[in-house]
């Protein structure tokens, strides 16, 4: 049976009851150790598409954070898989959840709170197995735990996170993210995720978050329609600026876009910040987001193929996204990671 538990760094479980936030992390990049020692940091891929891979049936509304309620031992084997892959940073399967979202399957906050929660929880001791069960000599660095935050676009669940014309105000995203961020700003995640954004505005909404959370390293990707721009068309080297300004931005990366992309659009970051680079795309294949399926199979292995190339451009960190499972992380961190022995 599986104990739901609060998993909090030091102090910080209390700090939040009190209504206030303590510094939680320490001042370095946590990513900084990983770039140090091996040149790039390998992050895992599609928790979602993997765990349909290997049977799980997945609500629309919930994506893989509905396996939370339903087979948190599922999770728990992904988690597993990318990490035995190579995989140095995994992430929760909070991508699709948010409050407001639960609220609408009738889940009462409280209970919500509880699957945030245990979303942390099932990463944190999947990696603390597969650390303390390593054997023999090994130069892997203790991987981490980022909590996925999902766009407004993942609770529309209508693929709008692929163009964020929401027809919503600010007001009404800071109020979507806010709790959410800040219960996961104390959780035992070593950083938070903020993934396949894709306007400006709400870019803008989640950087105050970060600037509003003391101490707290969060990175912040973007879904992209091509070789410069993001989903909205606001040019990536603007957003790029953008996140260079704040602090606590551990990265800039771009995920969840097609792969034949990420080359000019690493070239288009570089010059406007010093922040880590992430690339972290699909695997290529179009998806439907009506009948909720994949089109135009391609191969994984072009994705771990291409990464040693955009390192080369300027990325330190890369992985996947949908349909990119641990095969293909174990291809690409062979090509990526130089050995720091």
């Amino acid at each position: 049976m599986l104990v739901r538990m609060r998993l909090c760094r030091p102090g910080a479980c209390s700090a939040f009851a009190q209504g206030m936030l303590e510094p939680m992390t320490a001042a370095q990049n946590p990513l900084a150790p990983f770039l140090q020692a091996q040149g790039a940091i390998v992050l895992d891929g599609g928790l979602a598409t993997t765990l349909e891979e290997m049977g799980s049936q997945l609500d629309p509304k919930l994506w893989s954070a509905g396996l939370l309620r339903d087979d948190p031992d599922a999770v728990k084997a992904v988690h597993r898989a990318f990490l035995e892959a190579g995989a140095d940073c995994i992430e929760t399967v909070g991508y699709q959840a948010s409050f407001l979202g639960y609220a609408d399957l009738g889940i009462a906050e409280s209970d919500a709170t509880d699957l945030f929660d245990l979303s942390v929880q099932l990463a944190v001791e999947a990696r603390d197995a597969f650390w303390s069960g390593l054997r023999g000599p090994n130069d892997r660095i203790r991987p981490l735990v980022a909590a996925s935050v999902g766009p407004f676009g993942a609770y529309l669940a209508d693929g709008s996170e692929y163009h964020g014309r929401y027809g919503v105000e600010r007001a009404e995203l800071d109020e979507f993210h806010r709790r959410r961020f800040q219960l996961l700003a104390t959780s035992a995640a070593e950083l938070i995720a903020c993934e396949t954004v894709p306007s400006r505005l709400e870019a803008e909404v989640l950087l105050d978050l970060i600037s509003d959370t003391p101490d707290v390293w969060a990175w912040i990707s973007f879904s992209c329609c091509d070789g410069e721009h993001i989903s909205d068309g606001t040019p990536v080297a603007e957003v790029a600026a953008l996140c260079e300004d704040v602090d606590r931005v551990a990265a800039i990366g771009v995920n969840c876009t097609a792969p034949e992309h990420v080359a000019d659009l690493i070239d288009a970051i570089r010059p406007a910040t010093t922040l880590p680079i992430l690339a972290y795309p699909n695997s290529g294949e179009g998806y439907d987001a009506k009948r909720k399926t994949w089109v135009d199979g391609r191969s994984q292995a072009d994705v771990a193929t291409s990464a040693a190339g955009w390192i080369d451009r300027g990325a330190e960190g890369v992985g996947g996204c949908c349909r990119i499972g641990p095969d293909a992380i174990r291809l690409l961190r062979d090509r990526v990671v130089v050995s720091s022995g």
